[in-house]
């Protein structure tokens, strides 16, 4: 027996039983390993959907341009349907992306754009616009769009689904997936809830993207969103995919908890996997630790392999360097804030406040910076050396608003972050620091905390 082509290999993943890591947990826990695939993620299973759709839509005729924003995954598993359908390729990636997910789009012949990560999606800058505009500029171009492409979901409900229905022999009580674009997570789990409606879907999301309070609260909240490092999973919109009355819960694991559990599923069940896999079997054993029974059967979706991160989560100094594996421990941002004790209360000015009023208020309180906010967003900050450095140039500036002096809004940080890697974002660009609670609470973290936590 032989295949016509390399994606007729897609789908058929095994099913593996984690063994060390779930120790003590009642219930058994699988994972489905999805790198077995021809471009080694799950994504394969899209790409050949998106494509085999729009070919019977008459949407992609022959000799026509693919043109996708992808975090590495799709482009790959679209790159393979091109290959073998004879199409041409252009990928957008977000600058967060591995270099290694880069080389092996361009080694298939893709052509690849990198765009900034922090920015607003509707940015012309971001990976999504500069997508969208090279789709509207090239002749017979087709732009799949995975996040509203419901051919996507439709993918893992024709394949995914019924795979782990039958290699559970109708025995699975729980699902757990990362939620990125929602085709595995959703596709997944409307086919097996259509078996069982008791069957538990567990989302998993990152700090930094909006999925869980929407979820919890039914709120599109941008103060949730703040850069985070791991690829694949989490969002700053809500793509079409992402069917939230399919997903029962949602648990958030921070970029560390995720990074260091990719690396033991490696040297301890020998899963030579992605960061988002590791992000996954995190967040789904937090959840399985609590909830699973002893008759209960959870599966966990592995959506790629290691050799997109080698140079991330598997380089020991890659690691060091953000915090992630210390020589030495280090305190966290939720450490800083646990000893301030809520002595740190936020200071905040608004766009239209008057300089004067901020140097009386900066004066009296004690403090060398301030966040500038409007309708409850952060969109600038202001600290006392760029208002002197404003005064000598202009002594009347004090009659002018905010608006016209402000910096850049201080960054948002994960409350696992530790101080070497909060240390290396306060700058001179950067003058503190702002995180989240888990009440929702804004605190900022200057220079002078970080040199208190040091001295601790």
């Amino acid at each position: 027996m032989y295949y016509n082509s390399l994606i007729e290999t897609i789908g058929n993943t095994p099913l593996v039983k984690l063994n060390r890591l779930a120790e003590g947990i009642k219930g058994t826990v699988l994972v489905k390993v999805e790198y077995f695939n021809p471009g080694n993620s799950m994504k394969d299973r899209m790409a050949l959907k998106m494509i085999e759709d729009a070919e019977k839509a008459g949407i992609l005729k022959p000799g026509g341009t693919i043109i996708e924003g992808t975090s590495g995954n799709t482009g790959m598993g679209l790159a393979l349907v091109a290959i073998a359908k004879g199409y041409k390729c252009i990928f957008t990636l977000a600058d967060k992306q591995s270099q290694e997910k880069i080389d092996i789009l361009r080694a298939m012949g893709a052509e690849v754009i990198v765009c900034p990560t922090n920015v607003s999606p509707e940015d012309p800058r971001s990976y999504y616009s500069v997508a969208k505009k090279l789709n509207k500029d090239i002749p017979n171009s087709f732009y799949p769009n995975q996040y509203d492409n419901m051919s996507n979901t439709a993918a893992h409900y024709e394949t995914t689904g019924p795979e782990i229905w039958k290699q559970t022999e109708g025995k699975i009580t729980h699902y757990a997936a990362g939620v990125g674009t929602g085709g595995s997570m959703c596709g997944t789990t409307k086919y097996l809830k259509e078996q069982n409606p008791d069957v538990i879907s567990v989302g998993i999301d990152t700090y930094g993207s909006v999925f869980k309070k929407y979820k919890e609260t039914g709120i599109f909240d941008e103060n949730e969103i703040y850069p985070y490092m791991t690829e694949g999973i989490g969002e700053d919109i809500l793509p079409k995919n992402v069917d939230f009355s399919l997903i029962d819960n949602f648990i958030k694991v921070t970029d560390k908890d995720g990074a260091i559990m990719t690396r033991r599923l490696a040297r301890e069940e020998g899963l030579f996997v992605g960061w988002s896999c590791g992000s996954a079997v995190h967040g789904a054993l937090e959840y399985a630790k609590e909830n699973l029974k002893e008759d209960d059967m959870m599966v966990i979706i592995l959506p790629d392999h290691g050799t997109r991160y080698l140079a991330k989560v598997y380089n020991d100094n890659w690691m060091k360097d953000h915090g992630f594996l210390e020589a030495r421990d280090f305190a966290t941002a939720k450490d800083i804030i646990t000893r301030k004790n809520g002595s740190d209360k936020l200071y905040t000015v608004t766009k239209t406040d008057k300089i004067g009023q901020v140097i009386r208020m900066l004066n009296k309180e004690g403090i060398d910076q301030v966040p500038v906010v409007e309708n409850n967003h952060f969109v600038g900050s202001i600290s006392t050396a760029k208002l002197l450095e404003k005064l000598i140039e202009d002594p009347e500036i004090r009659e002018k608003e905010v608006s016209e002096v402000m910096d850049n809004p201080m960054p948002f940080v994960a409350m696992d972050n530790t101080l070497d890697v909060l240390s290396s974002m306060i700058n001179k660009d950067n003058k503190a620091v702002l995180v989240r609670d888990q009440a929702h609470e804004v605190h900022i973290i200057t220079q002078h905390d970080l040199l208190m936590a040091m001295s601790n």
